[in-house]
């Protein structure tokens, strides 16, 4: 394991514990608050036990972005405490099924009391990494992800993966924060920024030709919320930058984004 993906492993493992005990989040975990804030309705928030909240740490809301169909199979990548999975077995109802994959021990039994809670049988969450996904190919109607892909560190295997698991014409609809322009390689190398889905952000045209690469069509990448330099000042200072030198080099820099790509459809009999 990898020593990120280790560090990485244990920032989430104790976030997942801190909301187990208390319904609290350690101070400084996760995403920034201007990433993370205001995401879901108040029905979505009401449909899915508290510390399935507390512990969703995502940058948008994949749920409502995929469309969601009746019948539908959906898988999402680093469910986490299983908010997004428990609002998509909503959508996909008894018919459906939605699944969710992390790699986070603490995390997964969270999840797992969070749908015992939630009364949902169309649910189910498996453990493992998202850049080899323990399902079969063709497997799932959609893959949906909250500000997850940016932490690993091998992005075209995630995005090859997903494609193999997707059925022909399935979908790709995931929330994740990108990169407008260059960034100071400096904040790269933060692994606390990392953990807190910035640093390992993709260029929106690197993203775009990642997909195209993984084999999907169709692909786009829609910011819809950029962060300017007053809502990067207290978690730059976090994480051990000078925020007032720093804050102005990314102000605008970065975005969550809407990524949308579809797996073609398997080409006719001859």
């Amino acid at each position: 394991m990898s020593a990120t993906r280790a560090t990485i492993r244990q920032k989430y493992g104790a976030i997942a514990a801190a909301v187990a005990s208390d319904g609290s989040q350690p101070a400084g975990c996760g995403c920034a608050d201007p990433i993370t804030s205001n995401l879901y309705s108040e029905a979505e928030a009401a449909a899915v036990p508290g510390a399935a909240r507390a512990a969703s740490l995502g940058c948008g809301n994949p749920t409502a972005l995929a469309a969601l169909q009746p019948g539908e199979v959906v898988l999402d990548l680093g469910s986490g405490g299983g908010m997004d999975v428990l609002l998509s077995a909503r959508r996909v109802g008894p018919g459906g099924k939605a699944y969710g994959l992390d790699m986070t021990g603490e995390m997964l039994a969270l999840a797992r009391e969070n749908q015992r809670r939630a009364g949902l049988a169309n649910v189910e969450f498996l453990q493992g990494t998202i850049e080899a996904i323990p399902l079969p190919d063709a497997s799932v109607d959609v893959v949906i992800s909250n500000c997850v892909i940016n932490l690993s560190s091998d992005k075209d295997a995630v995005l090859r993966e997903a494609f193999r698991v997707l059925k022909p014409g399935g979908r790709l609809a995931v929330s994740d924060v990108v990169t407008r322009g260059a960034v100071p390689g400096e904040l790269r190398r933060s692994v606390e920024l990392w953990i807190g889905c910035v640093a390992g952000a993709l260029e929106e045209n690197d993203y775009l030709a990642k997909l195209a690469a993984a084999g999907f069509a169709d692909a786009a990448v829609e910011p819809w919320r950029v962060y300017r330099a007053a809502d990067a000042g207290e978690f730059l200072a976090a994480a051990g930058f000078d925020a007032d030198r720093v804050a102005p080099l990314v102000d605008g820099k970065f975005a969550s984004a809407f990524i949308r790509a579809r797996k073609p459809a398997a080409a006719p009999a001859a």
